[in-house]
């Protein structure tokens, strides 16, 4: 069976690849085993060295690599140089970082010396998603690799060069033969290689019922799983908050990345005493954002990243509508060719309604309107998921609540929800569990061992 990659842009098939045989994923996963048994142990020094290069790839080819990007899943090509550019960032953090993040940490008991060390597992299972090809993989896979472990990469099946790119970008660093590959195999072949014995533990990033297998698969294993999943996010705007830059930042929010990300603010809960202004300027911004081809730097919208994701957007616009929402702009399809979708807001949506609290990936924007703050963390926490939150108020009692209120791995105020290399990222709830980046991502996948050293008091006395 063979991956196509496929130009979300104009339809066009661009390449096609052949999956792996079952021998040679055996090679494969071989390979990455006895990689590891020499890897592991390698200096801090070595590693950071060769990480170093790994980001020096990726600056000195940022618009090679934003051109892929945006070719095969559709994000302006802006963001998608950024992108690179990000990646070269999180492998500079860790390179800086890992060995003091992973530093013996030394713990005063009755024992003549007991400390905390911090070891690799081994092969970690990668299965990441498509709508961030370069950094959702690298954010992974530069604290893995520094950590002393060995990458596997399932990538997502419409991205098949961004995967090969950056094995390459780890291959030409100087990582040994092994340390990082790609297994282009389908979702069929996840459980196999999770079940295989070789591999130690999994990640990943995607939907909720991808979520929901692999760490099933995982849990009759019993390997550590980190799980980075949906999210609905609440996006709060409170009288005490600058309403120009909110709304702004509101429209950024929910469009970036042609609006496919799952940390995008998808439900927008107003209070209603700003309530009107705050909807006349968004939907007078949504209004203005440029569609077009991506690989175009005026553009602001491009193409969702299949013809299946237009299908399901435009499904849940529909269910909403039938639901009692009203459409005030955007709600269908761009007569071209491509899979684009116009920017879309929703109001008048009952909080009830399922569509309500459902992640909705592409450029649609839900709108709701609440009469205090009780109301609106309420509305907020009113959904399975917990990825991020965003709370836009100058009143200091209440950052406060919703800084402990919220239920959210990250919670954001007077600004938009993102991910830094020295700030932990992770969900709750729904939204998965683990965390990636800063020390604690680093400290995901290692075996956190209690070393214990006593007196050997007949030794002593013999020697005396």
């Amino acid at each position: 069976m063979g991956i196509t990659t496929i130009n979300p842009t104009t339809g066009e098939a661009l390449k096609k690849f052949d999956e792996l045989s079952p021998d040679q994923l055996e090679t494969k996963l071989e390979l990455a085993a006895n990689t590891f048994r020499t890897y592991r142990h390698t200096s801090f020094a070595d590693r950071a060295r060769m990480m170093t290069r790994a980001a020096e790839n990726l600056e000195n080819e940022k618009h090679e690599f934003g051109r892929l990007m945006t070719i095969e899943m559709g994000k302006p090509l802006k963001a998608a140089i950024s992108e690179a550019e990000k990646c070269a960032l999180v492998c500079r953090y860790y390179a800086e970082n890992a060995e003091r993040h992973l530093a013996d940490q030394v713990v005063e008991t009755n024992a003549k010396r007991s400390y905390v060390r911090f070891q690799p597992l081994g092969p970690v299972l990668a299965v990441m998603p498509w709508n961030f090809p370069f950094w959702q993989v690298f954010r992974f896979a530069a604290p893995a690799l520094m950590a002393g472990n060995v990458g596997l990469l399932k990538h997502a099946s419409n991205v098949p060069q961004c995967a090969f790119a950056i094995e390459e970008i780890f291959r030409r660093a100087g990582f040994p033969e092994g340390a990082f590959q790609t297994l282009l195999i389908g979702a069929d072949k996840v459980e196999s290689v999770l079940k295989d014995s070789r591999v130690a533990a999994a990640t990943l990033t995607g939907s909720e019922p991808a979520g929901r297998s692999v760490a099933s698969i995982a849990g009759k294993e019993i390997k550590k799983t980190v799980l980075e999943l949906g999210g609905s996010d609440p996006f709060i705007v409170m009288p005490s908050a600058n309403l120009a830059e909110a709304v702004t930042t509101a429209v950024k929010a929910r469009t970036i990345n042609n609006g496919q990300s799952c940390i995008a603010a998808k439900r927008f809960i107003v209070d209603a005493k700003i309530y009107s202004s705050f909807e006349e300027g968004f939907v007078e911004e949504m209004k203005a954002l440029r569609i077009g081809d991506p690989l175009e730097e005026s553009t602001e919208i491009g193409p969702l990243a299949t013809a299946q994701i237009v299908n399901d957007l435009d499904e849940q616009v529909k269910k909403a509508v039938a639901s009692g929402a009203r459409v005030l702009t955007g709600g269908r399809r761009v007569n071209r060719p491509g899979n684009f979708y116009e920017p879309t807001v929703l109001v008048d949506l009952a909080p009830s309604a399922p569509v309500s609290c459902e992640e909705i990936f592409g450029p649609v924007a839900m709108l709701f309107r609440v009469n205090n703050i009780d109301e609106a963390i309420g509305l907020a926490n009113a959904t399975p998921f917990g990825l991020g939150a965003a709370a836009w108020t100058n009143n200091a009692d209440e950052q406060r609540r919703f800084i402990e209120e919220l239920e959210a791995g990250s919670v954001f105020i007077n600004g938009m929800v993102a991910s830094d290399p020295r700030l932990p990222f992770g969900g709750v709830k729904h939204s998965g569990y683990g965390r990636e980046l800063a020390e604690f991502g680093i400290r995901e996948f290692v075996n956190i061992k209690t070393v214990w050293i006593g007196e050997n008091k007949a030794a002593t006395e013999n020697t005396e």
